[in-house]
């Protein structure tokens, strides 16, 4: 609400002889202080106040104008308005579309308010009108005319101020009268009005006033001094300058120092204390020098500033002390994760190299498995073992190669990649860095995120890694970097050669059993409200859970199960049935989780003849694959169905070709090709299937058919054929030998030169199976078929089996 004040002519009966009623409807006033004998415009827009105006302006037109404390409050009750105000007349109204009133108001007098009567549907007082009454003296006299003369002067430095203003000062001879027109036309807040509205003795007023005109008649003057200083140094266009240079002398002159020179130095002592590199700190304070030269309302103020804000915000000199007791950290991974001894194993020596050379370089370790092992949550427990930060970007689906490496500040908008970002964030130079899902990067026209990570990864190089924000380098020599995957073919192979792969395998059943009684079930009895006495899961429910409800190599679906079973007992024990005690067996599981999901098809798939086990390795783990093969009448067709990629076409017709070039070995008709038709297919046709390893699994099922032997249901096989019926060796015999133990198969045929990629599987996992190491094709058909094929004379060529 905004006011404009006129003095009034004088009028020497205007208050004291006016009938003021003992009861007022108040209109709250904000950041408006209004005075007695002036006139004032208001604007009215509150829907209370509007209604005041409408009735007040029907009836006596006169009215109480008391002020708000506080300007923001829209409905103000008794408590946020002043006690002392003044009773006013409305002289005109003016109605505006928008609804609200412009109101012209003259001051009769001071007024206190007593009491408030009414407060809907606006606020009504009682209200005691107070004269302004006084004993002339000499000393009063004296008053009235210094401040009058003060007041001339102010009206001669303000153009705003009219001149006639000056004749009206020297024309009022009532103290009290004069006091209120030179306030209501002094630059004052409104708490200083409202003190001058509350000083009812004429003396003690004009006593404010005069420290009121004089505070601003020295600011105007001082204005004016300074005015003639600068401005011999105003150019066209510097009005914002000299704005600012009166600010400044007028803060010299009251004793206050330079807002702006103390915004430099306080980022000067935070450059200081940052303790910069020597090229950090040299740009830093260049930047300081411009930002220093700069208005702030340039476009380049916000863009330094910023810059300087990130420089300083950046952990250069800060290192958190590693936890070097190796006794400990190995306590902190045991405790943490069950297992994974290949990891914990390789902390434990970077610890101990620590220990002996203060200043060795971060590894950069790659964690690759199926999903659900565990790789995220091990660079937590990493971080806790050794005591530093832990920080976590996922790269999954990132194409922007300025997500790495930041964008240059020419571009609006610009921030620092998000490794720098993240460094930040930790708070320390020498975090546990996680780069989750490597593996998944993307590539497109905006650049190859990839190839930004080669300068991260290489230990050779990340001393100096330069951010195109900052364009000054960081050294990311002490970060420990681990970075996750699933598979390792999509990983570039120059990044990939940056990088130690540690490999987690699946989880054997056991290993599952032991993580979900040590970890998942506490963790998911705390997450779903529940006490260790409200549910109880017994060892061979942990077991079906594994073997019915879940086909996975990590515990995540485990872990998933274990919750819904909480939960199910959760709303009972929120149902107020605090004493349950739920002791889940194999019988009632299927309440919980409803009827079995998988199960054990490996005796019932083989009962026929035709079909073979194989192994697979999958990005999510080892897993088991059925291959079926049939004849029907036709002629020299071999079909091919099931999604298969063309390797594993090519086996196909490698296994059929060698067959067909040992019939006779085999027991098997010339012509048993020429007449018919074969057809070989890979269940779960919605999958996509690739690789060569099946080749051994396709060359069994195919015999098995055409000798019309069932295969032995209890084993498995993998390999790789060639024409000649040597096996050859496959990748991925660690998974795909755990994939047949949570299947339930204790045999599993191998090509030999695989037979040292057994070493790598936990001896525990290997505990009551059998591995069968062969090198050729007629092996196998003796181990799978009980097919013993006898060694005949050719006349030409090598010794062959009959």
């Amino acid at each position: 609400m905004e006011d404009t004040n006129f003095p009034l002519p004088i009028n020497s009966n205007s208050d004291d002889d006016a009938k003021i009623p003992s009861e007022l409807p108040i209109l709250p006033l904000r950041d408006t202080v209004a005075f007695p004998n002036i006139v004032t415009p208001l604007v009215v827009a509150r829907e209370k106040s509007v209604k005041l105006i409408n009735e007040v302006i029907s009836g006596t037109r006169i009215l109480a104008l008391v002020a708000q404390k506080q300007a923001e409050v829209e409905e103000p009750n008794e408590s946020q308005i002043y006690e002392y105000g003044i009773a006013a007349t409305i002289l005109r109204m003016l109605k505006f579309p928008d609804g609200s009133l412009r109101v012209l108001v003259q001051g009769i007098t001071r007024i206190k308010l007593l009491k408030i009567t009414q407060v809907e549907p606006y606020l009504v007082g009682k209200v005691r009108a107070i004269p302004d009454n006084y004993e002339p003296s000499t000393e009063l006299e004296a008053l009235k005319r210094n401040v009058a003369i003060q007041f001339q002067k102010v009206v001669s430095l303000v153009p705003q101020l009219p001149d006639e203003l000056q004749i009206v000062v020297v024309n009022t001879n009532h103290p009290g009268k004069l006091a209120d027109l030179i306030a209501s036309n002094l630059n004052l807040s409104v708490e200083e009005k409202q003190n001058i509205i509350e000083t009812v003795d004429i003396k003690k007023r004009l006593e404010k006033l005069t420290i009121f005109v004089s505070r601003e008649l020295e600011v105007l003057e001082m204005g004016s001094k300074i005015q003639d200083q600068v401005q011999s140094e105003l150019g066209k266009n510097q009005r914002e300058y000299f704005l600012r240079e009166q600010l400044r002398a007028i803060q010299r002159e009251l004793g206050m120092g330079d807002e702006r020179s103390a915004e430099i130095d306080e980022l000067k002592q935070k450059i200081v204390e940052a303790k910069l590199p020597e090229e950090a700190n040299k740009e830093a304070m260049r930047e300081l020098e411009r930002l220093a030269k700069m208005q702030p309302g340039a476009a380049e103020y916000t863009v330094s500033r910023t810059y300087i804000d990130w420089i300083i915000a950046l952990p250069w000199s800060v290192t958190t002390q590693d936890n070097l007791d190796i006794d400990k950290a190995q306590g902190v991974l045991d405790e943490d994760h069950y297992d994974l001894k290949k990891v914990k194993e390789r902390i434990v020596e970077y610890l101990a190299v620590r220990k002996l050379k203060k200043d060795s370089k971060g590894p950069i370790l790659c964690f690759t498995g199926p999903p659900g092992v565990g790789k995220t949550s091990l660079g937590r427990s990493i971080a806790r073992a050794m005591g530093r930060n832990f920080v976590r970007i996922s790269l999954g689906g990132v194409h922007d190669e300025a997500e790495i490496r930041g964008h240059r500040r020419t571009y609006i908008g610009a921030l620092p990649g998000r490794i720098i970002q993240s460094l930040k964030t930790a708070g320390s130079n020498n975090p546990i860095f996680m780069l989750d899902e490597v593996d998944k990067i993307g590539q497109d026209f905006r650049g190859d995120p990839s190839s930004a990570l080669l300068e991260v990864l290489d230990p050779e190089q990340n001393f100096s890694f330069s951010d195109h924000y900052l364009d000054v380098p960081f050294d990311l020599s002490k970060v420990m970097f681990i970075t996750t995957a699933n598979i390792l073919d999509t990983i570039p192979s120059a990044l990939r050669d940056r990088m130690e792969i540690i490999h987690l395998p699946g989880y054997i059943e056991e290993e599952k059993v032991q993580i979900a009684i040590t970890y998942l079930i506490p963790r998911q009895i705390v997450e779903n409200g529940l006490k260790k006495k409200n549910i109880t899961f017994p060892k061979a429910v942990i077991q079906k859970i594994i073997q019915a409800y879940t086909r996975e190599a990590g515990v995540r679906s485990l872990e998933r199960q274990i919750a819904t079973i909480c939960r199910k007992v959760a709303r009972e024990v929120a149902a107020g049935k605090d004493d349950v005690k739920k002791t889940i067996s194999v019988e009632t599981l299927s309440d919980y989780l409803g009827p079995e999901k998988f199960y054990a098809e490996v005796k019932e798939r083989t009962l026929q003849s035709g079909v073979a086990t194989g192994l697979a390795w999958t990005p999510t783990g080892g897993d088991v694959l059925f291959i079926e093969a049939t004849q029907m009448p036709g002629g020299k067709g071999l079909i091919l169905t099931g999604q298969l990629g063309d390797v594993m076409k090519e086996s196909a017709q490698a296994a059929l070709s060698y067959i067909r070039s040992r019939y006779q070995d085999l027991n098997l008709s010339e012509e048993f090709f020429a007449k018919m038709d074969i057809h070989i297919h890979v269940p779960a046709g919605s999958i996509p299937k690739d690789g060569p390893s099946a080749g051994v699994t396709i060359a069994t099922a195919l015999v098995s058919l055409l000798q019309n032997k069932p295969v032995r249901n209890d084993i498995a096989m993998t390999g790789e054929v060639t024409l000649r019926g040597k096996v050859l060796p496959v990748g991925g015999i660690k998974e795909k030998m755990l994939a047949a133990r949570r299947a339930g198969i204790k045999k599993v045929i191998l090509p030999a030169k695989n037979q040292d990629d057994l070493d790598e599987i936990p001896e525990n996992a290997k505990r009551g199976m059998q591995f069968f190491p062969v090198e050729t094709l007629d092996q196998v058909f003796e181990l799978a078929l009980h097919s013993k094929i006898k060694l005949r004379k050719k006349a030409v060529g090598s010794p062959t089996r009959e």
